[in-house]
């Protein structure tokens, strides 16, 4: 079954008459549980729910493991990271990109280690990365990586971190499971934000985690009754409903960040364009047989600060916002955050699914205003 079927048939139940497609959100603290606990599924709000069942399965069904749903893509992380780093004995190593999420090298640095873990960074494109994974607990990847969209061969380090001994997981936000998947290519853990392009709305904030082994699904799962980053039925409904047309989003989606894409590579006001879909661009290599897509995201370099601000306040269909992976165009200068070391002039743009001329033609005369009267 091919991924456009799949994502519509994903997590749902069989045909009954009378009943919906998807069945509605449940909405319970509890449920009538009589007799010992073990002889229902759902017990207490906290430990499960059908709505997050149906969702799981999808999300399963599309990564190819157990998966588990979360309060967000942090949330995500950190069930992982508290899973591997802080059950380990002895020494705790984790290993990851200098130039991945900002938030999760911030949580590494100023919670992680803290606590005794041993954080390590390098690079996404640092050939040398893999010298790092010895004696590591676990190796966090991602790629492409947010926002530079460097790749890396994510086949390859699993091999060299498993050689090590260490886990691996990969933060598949950027790319989507439709795009390409982790636990295929090795990795023992997938993770991603589905507050981005699998839901793709910008409504709402969930998380999940996918896995092969159903010994750390299960413990997993433990963890997220006990720590109580759970998802709120609403969400997860919104985010099931909304993978349906997850297939037909990302194809428009990444053909209009290609558009922009080609079209920003022949301005002369716009420096270093990155898009894994250019043959032109470094990841391009990697990233044509890795990928099945090249996915909505786009970053250029403007001449600086000013210019990007107002590049960004004279685009009418492009809206200024953080994150990305919605419906709606959107951009912004990266650089305004804590913890990101960017040049000036730097812009991360998600193309959403307008229509790539309105888009181009948008992003053309935005240029020209942001640059007109300041040469």
């Amino acid at each position: 079954m091919r991924d456009a079927t799949r994502v519509i048939k994903a997590g749902i139940p069989a045909p009954a008459q009378g009943e919906p497609f998807l069945p509605g959100p449940t909405f319970a603290s509890k449920f009538f549980l009589e007799g010992e606990p073990s002889s229902s599924r759902y017990t207490y709000g906290r430990n499960g729910n059908p709505t997050w069942t149906r969702f799981e399965q999808a999300l399963g069904d599309l990564e190819g493991g157990s998966a588990l749903v979360y309060a967000s893509g942090m949330a995500a992380v950190n069930a992982v990271w508290a899973d591997v780093l802080l059950r380990a004995p002895g020494p705790r190593v984790l290993v990851m990109p200098s130039d991945g999420y900002n938030l999760a090298r911030r949580v590494a640095r100023e919670f992680y280690a803290p606590l005794g873990v041993e954080v390590r960074m390098a690079p996404t494109s640092d050939p040398k990365f893999a010298d790092l994974f010895e004696g590591a607990t676990l190796v966090w990847l991602e790629s492409p990586s947010n926002p530079m969209l460097d790749v890396c061969d994510l086949a390859q380090l699993t091999v060299e971190a498993h050689r090590r001994g260490a886990l691996v997981a990969v933060d598949n936000t950027t790319a989507t499971v439709l795009a390409q998947r982790p636990l295929e290519l090795g990795a023992d853990f997938s993770v991603a934000s589905d507050s981005k392009a699998l839901a793709g709305h910008s409504d709402l904030i969930l998380g999940h985690v996918a896995v092969r082994d159903p010994e750390r699904a299960g413990r997993l799962r433990r963890g997220r009754d006990e720590q109580g980053a759970i998802a709120g039925p609403m969400e997860v409904w919104l985010a099931h409903r909304s993978l349906a047309t997850m297939d037909v989003r990302l194809e428009r989606a990444s053909a209009n960040a290609l558009a922009i894409a080609r079209f920003l590579q022949g301005r002369p006001e716009v420096r270093q364009v990155r898009y894994p879909g250019l043959p032109s661009d470094p990841s391009y290599p990697i990233a044509s047989r890795q990928m099945h897509r090249f996915g909505p995201i786009v970053s250029f370099e403007l001449a600086d600060r000013a210019t990007a601000d107002r590049f960004l306040h004279a685009c009418r269909l492009v809206f200024a916002a953080t994150s990305f992976g919605g419906v709606h165009t959107t951009a912004e200068r990266r650089g305004r955050w804590a913890g990101e070391s960017l040049p000036d002039g730097f812009i991360r743009l998600s193309a959403g699914c307008e229509s790539a001329d309105d888009l181009v033609d948008d992003i053309a005369a935005a240029l020209a205003t942001a640059t007109e009267d300041h040469r």
